[in-house]
Parts: structure tokens; C-alpha cells; sequence
């Protein structure tokens, strides 16, 4: 079969592998699109400590399973399903206190394991998530990037009410913006310096949009605050040189989320956190959100295809990687078709 290698940074290539077998307590899944994530880009950049090479990568992808392991009762050839990349030991301390995305044997499919930019793949069969037949398989491949926005949100515990602030709308962004008003939060900021992304972001539903390449982002949210402060920040931009802004930014009581993993250190000023009782939290991929964001696609609280700005063959996987390295202002998600 035909699959996506990394063989080391920079090196990439479509390339024949052997079939997988689903395993006991497996099931073998077709693999029918799968989107690029900015992951995928670290890994081919080799800004990803925890990847080894070579790693057939992708962590968002939906498909139809192929065949079932021993012991799997919970599946049957021909269900159609979308994967959780997150697998965790169930027996670490995260994992007793219900913290399994941060596992501390984690393992990422398509990061740790080989991931969804194949024919097909083998995966945990509890990772793999029976999708209804109102979300086709092309929403169904970028339920993941709504999972890291469920997750975010839920780390930040959103009040009735609340104002949040965004930082980047990129796909994550967008996401977080389009779950958050599917919770219920209606006033949404949303900061970046693409017009475009901003006018994504307007179409999503953002109450404001502000290009901080020509607005003094502090400014304008101390102006709509009264000085106050907004309560609720996610950082989706992950430069840690803003880190001091967001403090500044954030009301008394307010919480932030971040997302990035840029190993830069952030300047903290302990006085800012301290006088606002400020909450600052960490967000990793997503602790077990699939079954609530594949309702929030079946009930079109969700509407996944919002995200995509390109098609593309597996065939032209390397044209796709391209594309994203040259003309990220023209990209949001890039959707891999495979055995669709």
C-alpha cells in the first residue's frame, strides 16, 4: 500500500509499505481523507522532539474499517469511523485522575506511531469512534482539530457571559472560535494579522476582528472593557514574546489558555498574575472530547467544511506540503482525499 513518509527533516515521499494486520484489541481502518495539520509541518521541519524517524505521519483522518482483532466486539467491517490519535496506559497518575492527554507514556498517532496519511492504518479499537450517518467522512476526518478547542475551553471554564479573546485564526482559531459559540459564548474577539483569516473569522460568527498590524490590540480591548479586562484568553498564535500581553489583557479572575509548544522562554511578571488571581492553564490535544464534538457535527451546531480552503489527491501529498510551506496566508485546512 501506498503511504506518507518522513524518513528525516525535510525528506519526504509517497512510498509502497506493507499492509498493517489489525492486532488484538485492533481494528484495520481504510482511510479516506485526512487533513494536514501545522503538527505535520513540525514533524517535516524537524521541529518535533517527540517524533522518530522515519514516521508515516497524520493524526486527523476518517475512514471505513477494513477488518477487526481479537478480542474486538465493539466494531464490524464497514463501520465508518474517525480516530482519536491520543493513546495513554490508563495506569500513570494522569491516567488515574483522568488526565489521559498527558499520559506519561503517551503515544500520538502520527507522531509516536504511524499515523493516517496511508491506505490504511491499524489503530486501538477504542480510539476509533462510530460516526453517524449525518456527518460524511470528510467532516468527520477534522473532528480532531475541534477536539483541541473543546479542550482549550473546557481547561478554561467558561462562565455565562464571558468575553473571550483569540489570538491567530489559523485553523485552530477557528476552531476554538466556532466551538465556543457552539457552547453558547456569544461575545468572541478574534486578533490576527491576515485580513483574510479575519474575514474567515467574521463569516464564523466573531464579534470583532482586529488586525493588530494596524490596531493596538491592548488598546482596543481596554477600550471595550472599560479597563477592565477580558476574562477569557486563547492563545491560538503560540508566540511566546505575547505571553506578557495576554497577562496585561486579562481581567481580574481571568483564565488563559495556551496551546503552543515553542520551547522560547515567556517573560512573567508574578505581580500581574498574583494582584488578578490570574488562571493559566496548558492545553494538549484532547482528553477524550470525540464523542462531544461528533454530536456538536451531527446536531450542525458545527460545520467542519468552514474549515477547508483546499482538496488534494494523496497522489499529490508533496504539492500540498508546498503549498502550506510558500502560501500559508492562502491556507486554512488542507483535506487529504485518499479512498474516498
Amino acid at each position: 500500500m501506498q503511504a506518507f513518509q518522513v524518513r528525516a527533516p525535510h525528506d519526504y515521499a509517497l512510498v509502497d509499505v506493507e499492509t498493517p494486520r489489525a492486532a488484538a484489541g485492533e481494528v484495520l481502518v481504510k482511510v479516506a481523507f485526512a487533513g494536514i495539520c501545522g503538527s505535520d509541518m513540525h514533524i517535516i521541519h524537524g521541529e518535533n522532539a517527540f517524533v522518530r524517524f522515519p514516521r508515516v505521519t497524520g493524526h486527523e483522518f476518517a475512514g471505513v474499517v477494513e477488518a477487526v482483532g481479537d478480542g474486538v466486539d465493539s466494531h464490524n467491517v464497514g463501520d465508518r469511523v474517525c480516530i482519536d490519535p491520543v493513546i495513554n496506559c490508563g495506569e500513570c497518575y494522569p491516567c488515574r485522575i483522568g488526565r489521559p492527554n498527558v499520559c506519561t507514556r503517551l503515544e500520538v498517532l502520527g507522531v509516536h506511531r504511524n499515523g493516517g496519511f496511508a491506505d490504511q492504518v491499524s489503530v486501538p479499537a477504542a480510539n476509533a469512534h462510530r460516526l453517524p450517518e449525518t456527518i460524511a467522512l470528510d467532516q468527520a476526518a477534522l473532528v480532531e482539530p475541534y477536539t483541541i478547542a473543546a479542550n482549550v475551553l473546557e481547561r478554561m471554564q467558561p462562565h455565562d457571559g464571558d468575553a473571550l479573546l483569540i489570538l491567530g485564526a489559523g485553523v485552530i482559531g477557528l476552531t476554538i472560535l466556532q466551538v465556543a459559540r457552539a457552547k453558547g459564548l456569544t461575545d468572541i474577539v478574534v486578533c490576527d494579522v491576515i485580513d483574510d483569516r479575519l474575514q474567515a473569522a467574521s463569516e464564523l460568527g466573531a464579534s470583532q476582528v482586529i488586525n493588530s498590524q494596524r490596531e493596538d490590540l491592548e488598546a482596543v480591548i481596554a477600550e471595550r472593557t472599560a479597563g477592565e479586562g477580558i476574562p477569557l484568553i486563547a492563545d491560538a498564535a503560540c508566540v511566546p514574546a505575547l505571553f506578557p500581553r495576554l497577562v496585561r489583557m486579562a481581567s481580574p479572575a481571568g483564565r488563559i489558555g495556551l496551546l503552543g509548544f515553542n520551547a522560547t522562554p515567556s517573560d512573567l511578571v508574578q505581580l500581574e498574575v498574583i494582584k488578578k488571581e490570574l488562571t493559566i492553564v496548558g492545553s494538549r490535544l484532547n482528553n477524550r472530547k470525540f464523542p462531544e464534538v461528533i454530536e456538536m457535527l451531527a446536531s450542525g451546531r458545527l460545520d467542519a467544511t468552514a474549515l477547508v480552503s483546499h482538496r488534494l489527491p494523496f497522489a499529490e501529498m508533496g504539492e500540498a506540503i508546498q503549498l502550506i510551506d510558500h502560501h500559508p496566508e492562502r491556507v486554512r485546512k488542507v483535506l487529504v482525499e485518499l479512498g474516498a
